[in-house]
C-alpha cells in the first residue's frame, strides 16, 4: 500500500508543479488537496504502537493539510496569512510530540546554536520586505526553529527506532529549507524555481513525518 500511495504522490507532485509553472489555480485545486490528503492516509496506514504519538502527530498533519489549502490562494495577503497560522500550529503539534519522547544532547544544542543563528539571519534579510507581515513571519521562524530543536532531541532518544528517528529528524530539516523557499517566493523573488524545489522538499518531510507514526513504539 505504501508503494501504492508513493507512486500516486509522485504523479501528484509532477501535475502540481505543471500547474505551479503555469499558475493556474484550478489545477492546483485538483492536485494539491489530493496530495496533501495522502500523507494523512500514510499517517492512518500506520500500526500505532504510540498511540499518543500518533494523535500529536495526526493532528499536526491534518493542520498543514489545511495550510496547504490556503496557501493555494498565495497572493491574498489574508488567506496567506491564514495559512501561516496554520502551519504555525502544525508546527506546535510536531514539536510536542517531538519533544515528549526525546531527550537533551549534543545534537540537540548545536541544532539550537544554528537554528539560532540561520534563523536571525533570514529574518534581517526580510525584515525591510515584510511590512505588517514582520511579527507572523518572525513567530513563524521562532516555531519551525523550535521544531527542528525538537527533532533532534527526539533523534537523541536511542530507544526510538532508528529508522523512525532519521525520518523525524530529516523530515523536520527538509520543512525548514522548504519554508525559506516558501519565504522567497512570497517575499523576495515570485518564480518557479522555489516551487521546484521547495514542494519536493515539503512532501518529502511531511511524507517521512507522517510514516513516523508506524515505527515509535515506547
Amino acid at each position: 500500500m505504501n508503494c501504492v500511495i508513493i507512486s500516486a504522490a509522485l504523479i501528484l507532485l509532477a501535475g502540481l508543479l505543471f500547474f505551479e509553472k503555469r499558475e493556474s489555480v484550478k489545477g492546483l485545486l485538483a492536485t494539491k488537496p489530493l496530495l496533501s490528503f495522502l500523507f494523512i492516509v500514510t499517517a492512518l496506514l500506520q500500526t500505532h504502537n504510540n498511540i499518543t504519538y500518533f494523535y500529536i502527530i495526526f493532528t499536526g498533519l491534518l493542520l498543514c493539510f489545511a495550510g496547504d489549502i490556503c496557501l493555494i490562494f498565495f497572493s491574498n495577503k489574508k488567506v496567506f496569512t491564514s495559512g501561516l497560522g496554520a502551519f504555525l500550529a502544525g508546527h506546535i503539534m510536531y514539536s510536542i510530540a517531538f519533544f515528549k519522547f526525546g531527550e537533551t544532547g549534543r545534537l540537540m544544542f548545536a541544532v539550537g546554536a544554528a537554528g539560532l543563528v540561520a534563523g536571525t539571519a533570514i529574518f534581517v534579510l526580510l525584515k525591510s520586505r515584510l511590512g505588517s507581515m514582520a511579527g507572523p513571519v518572525c513567530a513563524y521562524i521562532i516555531i519551525i526553529t523550535v521544531m527542528t530543536i525538537s527533532a533532534a532531541s527526539f533523534k537523541n532518544n536511542g530507544m526510538h527506532n532508528p529508522i523512525g528517528r532519521n525520518l523525524v529528524f530529516a523530515g523536520a530539516l527538509l520543512f525548514y529549507i522548504s519554508d525559506v523557499f516558501v519565504a522567497r517566493h512570497r517575499f523576495v523573488q515570485k518564480q518557479f524555481l522555489n516551487r521546484a524545489i521547495g514542494l519536493p522538499m515539503y512532501y518529502t518531510a511531511q511524507f517521512m513525518i507522517a510514516y513516523s507514526t508506524g515505527l515509535i513504539t515506547v
